[in-house]
């Protein structure tokens, strides 16, 4: 039988540290690998091709990140379930799961596919990148099979405390991406499609291997039983994945108005934002795992009605926030020129992407703590009032960069991202501590902590 982990036993910060690195270098591999395609792209086709797959970007993310946390809030029941030692709703939990992200599967290809061009036109997107937008979008979309197949079995496996193959999955595939994907912009000159056929295929192969381990777990071997009656297991698992979802897609929905303006200055501004984009999303890998590692180790923690170990893995997932801040922050913050340098040509637009990364250099703390606590809270089975943090960014977002994008131009951009980082970590943070409080306390919670009260309980 193919080995879980256990969480709910153990020294935390060992468990957590062990649960924590092999994720950390699965994340940091696929933004590399993100990295990689567009260095390739920009390097090799130009500056206006980086900005066509850039200016995907928070498309892309809307829809991908609207699978991932379903396929995410799916998981948190199933690792609650692993911690209580509760087999049967386990394996029930991962069929209906399986039989969800099947419909969401081919609603989301088809919607995508559909609007894909009206999307970009309201996006502003300059008439020069639109054809190679729209022909990456389409390859992208059109292999959204593949990246729910993967974030589904990843997520299963995450609940049940495996981390590893995951990361193995993805080391095979950001080499198989990189590869294939200098072959097609160096040598067959394929254009922005062949980078985005080569990311579906790379997660063809990241699913199959992730698919091959769930496979030999007997644990969650499931049958014909497990399909029946489970209409009340699939409500539980969407009022997990939805909220999370939703979190998702309104973070997107603030991001595409940023670059809705960002695309309104021109196509310098826009390849100088993609590239930052890229950088902010691979610096904030250590917290995001970081985070990841938190709602698994506290899923299965909470199942097990073990709170007190939540605030331990609490303070272990801030500290690797906290250092992760130290180090990358700092380098974004001595090192801007020779970051944008790797992805740009030209030197306005390396101008624009420094000025950038500095300063979100300094703030980058608050969205590395964010992940934490949000994560904290869905662990928990609380997805609300992370979603309603989610609006909250969301209004930052589009608010900061509406007033002052006319006044300070570019640098709206790098304030919209603190803002939204800013106002979601004060509500996350609270809930959490009003959460935890509540289950370690009773109902001897502070009085201060009423106020903190989320919408969802």
């Amino acid at each position: 039988m193919a080995q879980t982990y256990d969480l709910t036993r153990g020294n935390p910060t060992k468990l957590i540290l062990t649960f924590f690195f092999p994720m950390l270098f699965t994340n940091m591999l696929q933004q590399i690998y993100s990295i990689a395609d567009t260095a390739i792209v920009g390097k090799g086709l130009g500056d206006d091709a980086l900005a066509a797959v850039g200016n995907m970007s928070s498309l892309t993310f809307l829809v991908i990140g609207f699978s991932i946390g379903l396929t995410n809030g799916f998981s948190i029941l199933t690792a609650q379930y692993y911690g209580a030692g509760n087999q049967k709703n386990l394996r029930r939990s991962v069929a209906s799961a399986i039989l969800l992200a099947f419909g969401m599967t081919a609603l989301l290809t088809i919607v995508s596919m559909l609007f894909l061009r009206q999307v970009l036109l309201l996006l502003q997107t300059p008439e020069k990148i639109m054809q190679d937008s729209l022909t990456y979008g389409y390859v992208i979309f059109g292999g959204l099979a593949a990246s729910i197949a993967y974030n589904l079995c990843a997520s299963i496996l995450r609940a049940l405390g495996d981390s590893k193959t995951p990361f193995y999955a993805i080391v095979v595939s950001t080499v198989l991406n990189i590869i294939l994907d200098s072959l097609c912009v160096f040598v067959f000159k394929t254009g922005v499609g062949g980078p985005a056929a080569v990311t579906v295929l790379a997660q063809v192969v990241s699913a199959a291997i992730c698919f091959q381990k769930l496979r030999h777990i007997e644990l969650i071997r499931v049958t014909r039983e497990d399909f029946r009656n489970i209409g009340s297991m699939i409500l539980n698992l969407l009022k997990n994945g939805i909220p999370m979802a939703i979190m998702n897609s309104i973070t997107a929905v603030g991001c595409m108005t940023v670059q809705y303006f960002v695309n309104g200055m021109g196509v310098v501004y826009t390849s100088a934002y993609s590239a930052c984009s890229k950088y902010i999303n691979l610096f904030m890998q250590p917290a995001c795992t970081a985070g990841y590692t938190m709602s698994a180790f506290t899923s299965q923690n909470y199942g097990a009605k073990q709170y007190d170990r939540i605030l331990s893995g609490l303070k272990v997932c801030l500290s690797i926030a906290a250092l992760s801040y130290i180090l990358l922050g700092s380098f974004m913050v001595l090192f801007p020129r020779l970051l944008a340098s790797l992805m740009l040509n030209g030197s306005e637009q390396i101008e624009l992407a420094a000025g950038f990364l500095v300063k979100c250099g300094f703030m980058i703390f608050t969205v590395d703590f964010l992940f934490v606590f949000r994560s904290g809270c869905q662990g928990m089975g609380k997805p609300m009032l992370p979603m309603v943090s989610g609006v909250v960014e969301m209004a930052f977002r589009i608010l900061v960069i509406a007033l002052f994008i006319g006044k300070i131009g570019f640098d709206a951009t790098v304030y919209a991202e603190i803002a939204a980082w800013v106002g979601a970590l004060t509500l996350n943070a609270g809930a959490f501590t009003y959460y935890i409080l509540q289950k370690t306390h009773g109902n001897r919670v502070p009085i201060c902590s009423v106020a903190l009260k989320s919408s969802d309980r």
